[in-house]
């Protein structure tokens, strides 16, 4: 049985996985725990401002920081704050609330939590790879 998460936020999931999967493609390298290190950031930058304040500026190094940029700017046109490959959403094109959006990172990083611990340090990555275009 899927989670309501999984069942009602497919797309958005499928959105922040997708570009996880392109970066593992670019940098095979990758590790689950580099995503890990990204999605914490996020999730900590989101709760923020879900109490009203403002993320401090982030500077991650290396593919770490290459998944949190990639991640916030999905994350962020799904906001409509910002534009994915030209294009803003509009009211009626899916935008998420930051409510919403925490709980996506949160429920990939379940997803990359368990996959890490059943397939080694790239499980998660191998596996989104296997789904994700």
């Amino acid at each position: 049985m899927q989670d309501r998460i999984v069942e009602e936020y497919e797309d958005v999931l499928q959105n922040i996985e997708s570009v996880i999967s392109n970066l593992h493609r670019v940098n095979p390298a990758l590790l689950d725990y580099d995503v890990e290190g990204a999605l914490e950031t996020l999730i900590a930058d989101y709760a923020a401002e879900q109490r009203g304040r403002t993320p401090p500026e982030r500077d991650l190094p290396g593919a770490r920081g290459d998944v949190y940029r990639a991640v916030r700017g999905i994350c962020e046109w799904r906001l409509g704050r910002d534009t994915f490959n030209g294009h803003f959403l509009e009211e009626g094109d899916g935008l998420k609330s930051v409510d919403e959006i925490a709980a996506c990172l949160k429920r990939i990083q379940k997803s990359l939590r368990r996959w890490t611990k059943e397939g080694g340090r790239q499980g998660y990555l191998r596996l989104i790879g296997q789904y994700v275009m």
